[in-house]
């Protein structure tokens, strides 16, 4: 099972919520954190989670999920409202970067991807959520590729593909439906042709007979 798997599995599913992607990322600044603050549990790695509820009405947010070394489980550390997401800085737009900024309400963190992919993938996932789920203030997404909020982003290409796919059912079934038609027409002449052959038969019988 992967990272972005088990964290789905072991912090959001027991909470009914569903994980809509994670993005691994480090600090491109170091912030001091007394030794008590981590508990002294060394070294570990950071995952940004986006996340809705399953329960109506849907609420999204953002999560910090960490996992220390030399544990197989994952923590639940700082989490914010989407509502809360101010700005998001993709710090330069004519590349592929993994740095990245976030701005909420009342903090402000500085971040490394694993990878650009894995950073651009985030953010159209993050992009498409905003759009769907916040109807008053939406976060400014700023230094952004155009790939990220264009009609190349994944999310749109996948909603191409599943209309693609609807739109070839429904002329699959429209045809099937003229070929039933067509089947219909042919079967009534039939019919038709079988009770004029019927009716001529049975007068040139009794013409006979008489």
């Amino acid at each position: 099972m992967s990272a972005k798997s088990a964290i789905s599995k072991e912090i959001f599913a027991p909470l009914d919520e569903r994980m809509l992607g994670a993005v691994q990322v480090k600090r491109r600044t170091k912030k001091k954190i007394p030794f008590l603050a981590t508990g002294g549990q060394g070294e570990y790695l950071t995952y940004i989670c986006l996340s809705v509820t399953n329960k109506k009405p849907t609420q999204a947010s953002i999560t910090k999920v960490k996992q220390f070394e030399g544990s197989t489980s994952f923590v639940r550390r700082s989490q914010w409202m989407l509502e809360q997401l101010r700005q998001v800085n993709g710090i330069d737009p004519n590349r592929d970067s993994a740095e990245f900024d976030l701005l909420f309400e009342n903090s402000f963190d500085q971040w490394v991807a694993s990878t650009a992919s894995e950073k651009c993938t985030f953010f159209q996932i993050l992009h498409h959520t905003c759009q769907r789920y916040l109807t008053d203030r939406k976060p400014e997404f700023i230094n952004c590729q155009s790939k990220i909020m264009g009609g190349n982003s994944i999310l749109h290409s996948a909603a191409d593909s599943v209309t693609s796919a609807v739109q070839k059912a429904s002329q699959a079934l429209n045809e099937r439906g003229e070929r039933l038609g067509r089947a219909e027409e042919k079967t009534e002449d039939m019919k038709n042709s079988a009770q004029q052959f019927a009716e001529t038969a049975h007068k040139l019988a009794m013409k006979h007979k008489c």
